[in-house]
């Protein structure tokens, strides 16, 4: 006999997770969670909200560098490194706690644990250790009609760098450790290793950012890659790229890391290696292989609506597969739990599968990224006859006025019919600017829709529309 029923039971409590719950819970389901660690999952607890947290007392630093560009005077403030940690912790704690009155408001059961499937239907539920060393749980076994796998991911480890916690590190303890490495050589340059550059340059490390391609971001437009990497050199972090790791020796406080380069083999001396060479979905201990749950290389294979290979069984999120985005596991976990309720004739919000082609990323150092569709190599690529525009900041009265005139806005249009391909911004704010290219692409607006609508003034946003106006030939700034 399993000591609880549910009607829907979500295993993981990340932002996929945790909505998930309380959409279901929403729509008349009696649902629960099961959670083996904290609630809120990686992107609350050791990702997208500490980190932001550590990134902006950076750039509080950094800002204080050049108040005198301000006509400000005074000495540039100090960081704390412990102190910084510390603020981050307590902004993720306070999340964690905001998670929990959710639960509760919701009317959600909170179960702590590891959870296992004993059956299509069933989980076994036993006690499991949290990040901060604390044993949570009961055995218990909980029965459920569907049951959402949001288990997240982890760092991917590579042969060259076996992560020991000290050494070599993941993003987990770069963003919890109070002592500060002198020297941090970074593993790859995608959003968390760009990131983390950022805060550690700006808390006063020499920081080395190695990269496999031959550019940082590479997933990004060669532009935006080329606007992030002159950024990251103006400001001291060295740049290696077409650069691949073979090794590393030594203890910390007194590393030597392999590199091989287009020149040959370099040394680079440092006290920690930060390895951020990607994520791998946690897909172990669940128990899958027992119910038949199809996935390779740490991927549940889902349809389009979140539904595995066995009926009951969905997933979402990052153990689902790319991108490995909290807003992607939001609207995944949303999209599943609708369909399911479709099915069973409950009120529903008529959604329609997900369009991963509109999927904004974002990245948070400074200058900050924000992107949404294609690239101008991928539409090209792709065999449009594209439209381009480009308008720098600099050209930017907002921008201006506040001492953030560096980056642009670039956008890429279909010749023919005006639909915008991608829009691609590198600048202050960028990631909440990003989020007008994506409403527009949702909504299948053309540029001349883009180009009348009203943009207010001065805001950093009418780049948007003076870049529209750029690809048509009518620029009025530049």
């Amino acid at each position: 006999m399993a000591n609880a029923s549910y009607d829907v039971v979500v295993v993981g409590t990340g932002p996929g997770g945790y909505e998930t719950a309380i959409r279901a819970s929403q729509l008349g389901y009696k649902t629960a969670v099961i959670e083996r660690n904290k609630l809120g999952g990686v992107c609350l607890n050791i990702g997208c909200i500490p980190t932001k947290a550590l990134i902006q007392s950076a750039q509080v630093v950094a800002d204080s560098k050049h108040a005198s560009d301000y006509g400000l005077e005074g000495a540039a403030l100090t960081p704390v490194f412990e102190k910084v940690i510390q603020r981050s912790r307590g902004v993720a704690s306070k999340m964690n706690k905001g998670v929990e009155y959710l639960m509760k408001k919701n009317k959600i059961d909170v179960i702590f644990g590891q959870a296992t499937f004993t059956g299509p239907h069933t989980l076994a539920v036993e006690p499991s250790v949290t990040m901060d060393g604390e044993t949570v749980g009961t055995k218990q076994t909980v029965e459920a009609r569907h049951v959402i796998i949001a288990t997240g991911a982890r760092a991917r480890e590579i042969p060259p760098l076996p992560l020991d916690g000290k050494k070599i590190v993941a993003y987990k303890e770069a963003m919890t450790q109070t002592e500060r490495p002198g020297r941090l050589v970074i593993v790859g340059a995608g959003a968390i290793g760009v990131e983390f550059a950022y805060v550690y340059h700006h808390m006063g490390t020499e920081v080395t950012i190695v990269e496999v391609m031959d550019r940082l971001v590479p997933i990004e437009d060669a532009d935006v890659s080329k606007e992030v990497e002159k950024a990251f050199k103006k400001s001291g972090i060295k740049v290696m790229t077409k650069a691949q790791v073979q090794g590393v020796t030594g203890e910390y406080g007194n590393l030597k890391v392999r590199i091989q380069t287009a020149k040959g083999e370099e040394i680079v001396e440092c006290d920690q290696v930060l390895s951020a060479v990607g994520v791998v979905g946690n897909t172990e201990n669940l128990g899958l292989e027992k119910i038949g749950v199809k996935h390779e290389r740490g991927v549940i294979a889902i349809d389009e609506w979140g539904h595995t290979s066995v009926p009951g069984v969905h997933a979402i999120g990052d153990v689902a597969g790319a991108p490995w985005l909290a807003h992607k596991a939001s609207h995944e976990g949303i999209l599943c739990i609708e369909h399911i309720a479709n099915g069973e004739g409950k009120a529903h919000l008529h959604l329609k599968p997900l369009d991963k082609g509109n999927i904004p990323g974002c990245t948070y150092c400074q200058p900050q990224i924000g992107s949404v569709g294609l690239t101008e190599a991928k539409a090209k690529e792709a065999g449009y006859e594209i439209k381009v525009g480009k308008f720098p900041f600099s050209a930017n009265g907002k921008a201006t006025a506040i001492g953030h005139p560096d980056g642009f806005v670039k956008v890429i249009y279909d010749a023919k019919y005006g639909e915008l391909l991608g829009c691609h911004i590198v600048g202050h704010e960028a990631t909440e600017l990003i989020a007008e290219a994506v409403l527009a692409r949702e909504a299948e607006l053309t540029a001349h829709e883009i180009m009348e609508a009203v943009h207010p003034h001065p805001t950093l946003s009418e780049a948007v529309m003076e870049a529209t106006k750029v690809a048509y030939g009518i620029p009025m700034n530049i």
